[in-house]
């Protein structure tokens, strides 16, 4: 009886030095972090891949060009609409000109190499996309364009040629590339098919093109001629950083100013109200993502599509032109002509209601008839006009 005692004292004894020792807390499990603490990017690795891989080839200056511009996708309309309306203006009447616009330095920048610029006026989904992507997750975007340049390097398709110069500078165990164009001052735009470039495409969605459906693209790598670009490209690439800057002796000479930062931040000046995807950026902004945003999303695309008409007006007669406008009023005129039926319909079945209700609970019967017919000829009413009003919703 004493050894039983005994025992449970030595036993007790034993746990309190293993809980006083940390025995015990050692073989509890540490707590596993909270996953929603965390914050979900905005745009996942796919999307980004599928992003890029149309410009990830590109010289690195214009490339920087690019990202800062597409930040800003109403000015990008406006300058391809100019540069539509100008296209012989180049060099330094092209840089006199752009001191009288008003658009960001990055979109002026691009005037010099108008295809560009029209490639990302054509996609502008595809240019907003990239501005969000650009301005939420800068060093996601950088270290996207390196991996798919890597792939693009393994698959043969990133050399050194007569238009642009690859080179590779290491940091630790990673190969940075860069690429340059082989004559200074002039820009050498790739062309190539985004979906082989890389080799065999790892998502089951293809990336973003920017030819039009059916462009055939030549086997590999090919290039436009070459343009001379002098000092309006001023982007830099810092690839070892994660972000771009600005090349400050470019951009002193093609925006005649005298600036010594070579650090380049987003205008919301110039983003003129359309909204901005990721949350943390529309608040760094003071552009949430609530009604007034909606309605500048809405107004944005008015204004964009606008924009769009206006450039491929500009290759079609002026007798078609006319007609199309024609077409347009009497579209208008219409959906005027249906709203003031409804409006009179619904009068007349409010002014129905009354009379009925103001001749008693026993007169039903005798108003039921006129109340019918009113209701008939609303709703006749408010089908033409849904009729008209039906081309105006979202596509």
């Amino acid at each position: 009886m004493m050894s039983l005692r005994t025992g449970t004292c030595l036993l007790a004894v034993a746990m309190v030095l293993a809980v006083s020792s940390g025995w015990a807390q050692q073989s509890t499990p540490p707590p596993m972090p909270d996953a929603t603490s965390v914050p979900a990017k905005t745009f996942s690795q796919q999307e980004l891949d599928q992003l890029l891989a149309p410009v990830a080839l590109y010289p690195d200056a214009l490339l920087a060009q690019i990202f800062m511009a597409s930040t800003y996708p109403l000015e990008v309309v406006e300058a391809a609409r100019w540069v539509k309306a100008n296209p012989n203006m180049k060099e330094k009447d092209l840089e006199e000109a752009m001191q009288t616009q008003t658009w960001d330095p990055a979109v002026k920048a691009l005037t010099a190499v108008p295809q560009v610029l029209e490639q990302m006026n054509d996609k502008l989904d595809w240019t907003q996309k990239l501005g969000d992507a650009f301005l939420a997750q800068q060093q996601d975007v950088m270290k996207t364009v390196q991996s798919l340049r890597a792939k693009a390097k393994a698959a043969g398709n990133l050399e050194s040629s007569a238009e642009q110069t690859v080179k590779t500078e290491q940091e630790g165990s990673e190969t940075i590339y860069v690429v340059e164009p082989s004559a200074p001052d002039v820009v050498y735009v790739p062309i190539y098919n985004p979906y082989v470039v890389y080799g065999v495409w790892w998502y089951p969605y293809p990336p973003y093109y920017l030819y039009p459906p059916h462009y055939v693209y030549p086997p590999h790598v090919a290039f436009t001629a070459g343009i001379f670009v002098g000092a309006a490209i001023w982007g830099h690439c810092n690839w070892h950083g994660g972000y771009v800057s600005v090349h400050v002796s470019h951009y002193n000479s093609f925006n005649r100013t005298n600036i010594n930062n070579p650090n380049w931040n987003h205008n919301v000046d110039h983003r003129k109200g359309v909204p901005y995807k990721d949350k943390a950026v529309a608040q760094q902004y003071n552009r949430g993502t609530n009604d007034q945003a909606a309605k500048s999303r809405e107004e944005f695309r008015g204004r964009a599509d606008a924009g769009r008409a206006e450039l491929q007006d500009g290759d079609r007669s002026p007798s078609q032109n006319q007609a199309d406008r024609g077409q347009a009023q009497n579209r208008a005129q219409q959906t005027d002509r249906d709203q003031v039926s409804q409006r009179a319909s619904t009068t007349q079945n409010q002014a129905s209601s009354s009379r009925e209700s103001s001749s008693g609970g026993f007169s039903g019967a005798s108003s039921g008839a006129s109340t019918r017919a009113a209701s008939a000829r609303g709703s006749a009413s408010r089908g033409g006009g849904g009729g008209g009003r039906g081309g105006g919703g979202r596509r």
